[in-house]
This record gives C-alpha cells, sequence and structure tokens, in this order.
C-alpha cells in the first residue's frame, strides 16, 4: 500500500507530478482569530505520496478529513490518484497539493488533518487554532507555526490536486498525476 513520505500545510504551494514544487508558508502548525466561528481563506495541503513499482499504473483512493477537537468530521474530500512510475522498478514520490478554500473553525482547539490511502490511515496533521485577546496588535503570528498569513493575493495552488471549500462529505475527486 503506498504510504506518505511527507504531508504539511502552507499559505500556498505549486506541484507539478515528476518535478519539483514550489511552497510558500510552509509548516503551519497553528492559526489564531479573535472571533470564533473563524473562517481561514486559504491554506494548501501538500502530500508526498512514497508509491512502490508495483504499486504504480493503477488507482488509489485518496481521502482527506479535517477533524475538530472533539473528533469529529469538518470537511473532507475524496479522490483517485495513479501514479504513473518509472519503468526501471525503482520507488515513486508523487507530490501533489491541495487547495483548502474557506474553512470554518467552529472553535479554538487541537484540529487535526487524515490522509487516509486505500481506506487506511497513513498521516495525520495536527492543526492548533488558538483564540487571541481582542487588543492583541495584528501581526504575521496570527495565521500559520511559521508566520505566514495566508490571505487575497497569496497566489493559487495548482498541480494534480483540485481544492475543497470545507463543506463535509465533499463531491468526489479525481487526482491524476
Amino acid at each position: 500500500m503506498p504510504d506518505i513520505d511527507y504531508a504539511f500545510l502552507a499559505d500556498a504551494a505549486q506541484t507539478v507530478p515528476g518535478q519539483k514544487f514550489h511552497i510558500l508558508g510552509g509548516g503551519i502548525t497553528r492559526i489564531g482569530g479573535r472571533t470564533f466561528p473563524l473562517r481561514h481563506p486559504h491554506l494548501a495541503l501538500v502530500v508526498g505520496l512514497l508509491v512502490t513499482a508495483p504499486e504504480t499504473e493503477r488507482p488509489h483512493d485518496i481521502r482527506f478529513v479535517l477533524l475538530d477537537p472533539d473528533g469529529r468530521e469538518v470537511a473532507g474530500a475524496t479522490g483517485s490518484i495513479t501514479a504513473h512510475g518509472k519503468t526501471d522498478g525503482r520507488d515513486t514520490t508523487l507530490t501533489f497539493a491541495l487547495d483548502l478554500w474557506n474553512l470554518t473553525f467552529p472553535a479554538p482547539g487541537d484540529y487535526s488533518f487524515r490522509v487516509l490511502v486505500n481506506g487506511s490511515e497513513r498521516k495525520r496533521i495536527p492543526l492548533e487554532i488558538v483564540a487571541l485577546p481582542a487588543d492583541a496588535p495584528a501581526g504575521p503570528g496570527d495565521s500559520g507555526g511559521s508566520g505566514g498569513s495566508a490571505g487575497p493575493g497569496s497566489g493559487p495552488t495548482s498541480g494534480s490536486g483540485p481544492g475543497f471549500d470545507g463543506s463535509p462529505g465533499g463531491p468526489e475527486r479525481r487526482f491524476d498525476a
């Protein structure tokens, strides 16, 4: 079964199958807000799927789920991805990004993204949502564990993964690489 080589949140990402990828504000682990429910305009979920040679040239089901602090699903998307491998029998890491538009966090707490491959959880990415004091000055620390903030003009995520709009059980997606 394919495994996850790496997965993380970023302000924006651009991926091209078989080539290097580009990240803005990678490594987000915390988002802060003054009022709740908190709507965050954009995040990118970047995933490196490690596929062994026998697992190439066939589809694999991918599911992304955002869980709230109580373990309930807040948002999700599903899709299918096919890795086209080299003929030399080497393993392949397929990198793709998923746009996460207008996610709404009902309350502060410890959220997490689950990444499932063929029905099995392969990675969990923590995301802390914190309440900021009303009198705290706005700054780069309001969004993102590494100081970045996604907002208008931060650029779209492109590549092999379409985004989802934060609605639970969203439509099925197809991811081809």
